[in-house]
Order: structure tokens, then C-alpha cells, then sequence
């Protein structure tokens, strides 16, 4: 009996039935996941030591100094933060982890030295996009806000060299702090997607997100999951936890279109939101709310990007903006949980994960260190049953 309790604990996490927004948002409504696409985290590094994020990872680079040379090690007070975010993009759900939303989709680990004292993080994000664009990424996440609406010309030249070579930049919103409630850069960027976050009744997430007319899309900022360095799951909010959603859903995209350029990805994105709010385009909900059902079924295109274009923007207003100093602010530390699994079951919503995107419980190896005891002594029992009726 022992064994067949044990066998059940096991295979129970396996379905990340905990993750509400992966139902509630309808990414178990699709088919894909996300096989085929790369998305590029610039953040404190992804630990792929952790269960959720074995064999996630592509390749990667640090540019801190401070880091693993492939960017798999955590980097500075915030380490935590790019293990957090590459989760939600593309974790395993590995033994009631964390279930990304695309867990097919290959990462490149780009870590930066948010909070090292005297790092130039401006310099080395500038540097990592390059990186990243060169080694073929699709989508390029950026979890991370500068304390300043505006950016330095070096971003002038690394975000343009993505859009040239057909890549699609993500970034968050930003938090609020104290009376700050508008984005930040990179959000602030023309033509970046720049996503603000949803409180789980889908209401603006008045504590966990900015809002302004920077806004493209909104998404879920409340009560996530995150897999945490040391093979630990923390409960964490925040537009950091909305734009890498945003980021997977864009890695189904690709997946579902290949040919589709950065264009049309944007136009589909941005198109088939559900508008919530006001009627039409807002500062609170920017297009309104990711709709990956339809979002991957969108066959929209544009020859041109619809969040507009920073060529444009460098003509008209470079000459007479400043750059003030700024850094890229610290995120804070997320809420630990007591119990991984116990934490990640116990926030289950109404259904487990559809076949198509869940975790298929034969793959898991430890089952059969269970299993096979049980059909031993099986084995055993009706041998001796069958003695005792020839008998």
C-alpha cells in the first residue's frame, strides 16, 4: 500500500494543475509548443540546473564578468530573476514544477549584472541583443526596467539591429513605486511589445504594473509561479512575470506561421486581444489582454511594425533628448513557499492541463523505480494464486 501511495504523490505534480493562468487565459486551447522557436531571456541568468529548466537551454553568454561564461549561473542580488522568468516561458513542470507555455521552445541565456555594483548594464544589454539576434532568436525577452522613460543611443542602435533582422523584442512594463506609475525603458521604445500586467480577475493589477500609452498588451502579473535557483518554486507578481507569457505565446506564434516575419507577429498579437476597459486602445490594458487561441490562429500581416518605428523616432527627437544617468532597478525578492508541491497543487483552479500541453506521466523515470516493485510482488501474488488452486 506504501507503494501505491508513493506511485500516486508522483504522479499527481506531474499535471501543473496549479497554474491558473495557463487555463484561464487558454493556452491549453491550442495544439503547440512552441517546437521550433527561440526566445532569448537577457536577465541575471537561467540556473538550467533546475528540474523545470533541464535541457532548455540552447547556448547563452554572459556579459557581467560576473557569471558562468554560457550564462547559466545567477548573477547579483537578483539571480533568481532570469531563472524566474525562463520558467514561465518554457518550463518542464518537471515533479509539480513549473509548466512553461511553451515547453518546446529553446532558450539562450543572457546574463547581465543587475545590481553588481559598477556594472554598465545599459552597455552589456545593448551588447547581449546583438549576441542574441546573431545566434538566431525570434523573440528576445526582457524581464527588466530602467529608472528612466528614455534610453542611452547605444540601445538606439542594438534595438534597431533586432527589428532589421526581423526579431521581436519583448520587455516589461515595469512596477510601481511610490507615486511612478508609468513605463519605463525598454517599454517605452517604440516598436517594442511592451506588456503590463492583469490582476487574476483580470482587472488592471494596480500593484504589480504600470500603465501609459507606451502599453501594447496586457497580461497575467498576479499570484504566478516562478522556479526559483536551487530547485525551488516561488509564488511571485509583477509586469516581470507578464512579458515572458507574452514571450511564450510568441514562440506558439512562430511556431504555428514559421514564415511569419516580426510584423506580423505584432499585428497578430495585438489584434486578437480581448479588449477590456475602455473601448478600444487604453493606458491601462494598452490592446487589451492576450488571447493565444486566437493568436495563433491569426493569418494577419503588416509590412511595417504597428507599435511604431524607433528609426522614425531617432530622426525626429534623438538630437534634442538627453540621457540622464539611470540603471536597470533591482527587482524584488519574490514570496518563498513552505512546500513546492504542495504549493503549486493547492492553488488548482478547475482542470488540469489538456493532453496536448501537459506533462505525459510516462515520461518521468522515477515512476518505474516505483512501479516495478509493485509489479514484482504482482507478479509473485498470482504465481501463488495459481499454485494454490492446482493444489
Amino acid at each position: 500500500m506504501r507503494l501505491v501511495a508513493a506511485a500516486i504523490a508522483l504522479l499527481a505534480p506531474l499535471t501543473a494543475s496549479g497554474q491558473w493562468w495557463i487555463t484561464d487565459y487558454g493556452f491549453d486551447q491550442t495544439s503547440l509548443s512552441g517546437k521550433g522557436a527561440v526566445v532569448a531571456v537577457i536577465d541575471t541568468g537561467i540556473d538550467d540546473s533546475h528540474p523545470d529548466l533541464q535541457g532548455t537551454v540552447l547556448s547563452g553568454r554572459d556579459f557581467s564578468g560576473a557569471g558562468a561564461p554560457d550564462g547559466t549561473a545567477p548573477v547579483g542580488p537578483a539571480g533568481y530573476h532570469g531563472t524566474m522568468v525562463a520558467s514561465l516561458i518554457a518550463g518542464q513542470g518537471s515533479a509539480g514544477g513549473v509548466r512553461g507555455v511553451a515547453p518546446e521552445a529553446k532558450l539562450l541565456a543572457l546574463s547581465i549584472g543587475v545590481g553588481v555594483q559598477g556594472a554598465d548594464t545599459d552597455l552589456q544589454i545593448a551588447q547581449a541583443i546583438r549576441w542574441a539576434v546573431d545566434e538566431g532568436a525570434d523573440v528576445i525577452n526582457i524581464s527588466l526596467s530602467r529608472n528612466s522613460k528614455s534610453w542611452p543611443k547605444s540601445w538606439d542602435e542594438a534595438f534597431s539591429y533586432a527589428f532589421e533582422n526581423d526579431v521581436v523584442l519583448v520587455a516589461s512594463s515595469g512596477n510601481r513605486v511610490g507615486e511612478s506609475a508609468n513605463p519605463t525603458a525598454p517599454a517605452t521604445i517604440p516598436g517594442v511589445v511592451a506588456v503590463g500586467g492583469l490582476a487574476k480577475d483580470k482587472s488592471g493589477a494596480e500593484l504589480a504594473s504600470t500603465t501609459g500609452i507606451a502599453l501594447a498588451v496586457t497580461a497575467p502579473a498576479e499570484d504566478l509561479m516562478g522556479s526559483f535557483p536551487g530547485g525551488e518554486v516561488r509564488k511571485w507578481s509583477g509586469s516581470s512575470a507578464a512579458a515572458p507569457l507574452v514571450s511564450g505565446l510568441l514562440a506558439l506564434m512562430v511556431e504555428a506561421d514559421p514564415k511569419a516575419s516580426a510584423n506580423d507577429l505584432i499585428q497578430r498579437l495585438i489584434a486578437t486581444t480581448t479588449d477590456l476597459g475602455e473601448p478600444g486602445f487604453d493606458a491601462i490594458y494598452g490592446f487589451g489582454a492576450i488571447n493565444p487561441k486566437s493568436a495563433v490562429e491569426s493569418k494577419l500581416t503588416a509590412s511595417q511594425n504597428p507599435l511604431g518605428s524607433l528609426e522614425q523616432w531617432i530622426k525626429l527627437y534623438r538630437a534634442g533628448n538627453s540621457e540622464p544617468e539611470a540603471s536597470i532597478k533591482t527587482p524584488d525578492l519574490p514570496e518563498q513557499v513552505t512546500s513546492t508541491e504542495q504549493e503549486v497543487r493547492a492553488v488548482a483552479t478547475k482542470s488540469d492541463l489538456s493532453a496536448s500541453n501537459a506533462v505525459s506521466w510516462w515520461s518521468n523515470p522515477l515512476l518505474y523505480w516505483v512501479l516495478a516493485p509493485l509489479a514484482l510482488l504482482l507478479w509473485f501474488a498470482l504465481r501463488s494464486r495459481q499454485g494454490k488452486k492446482q493444489s
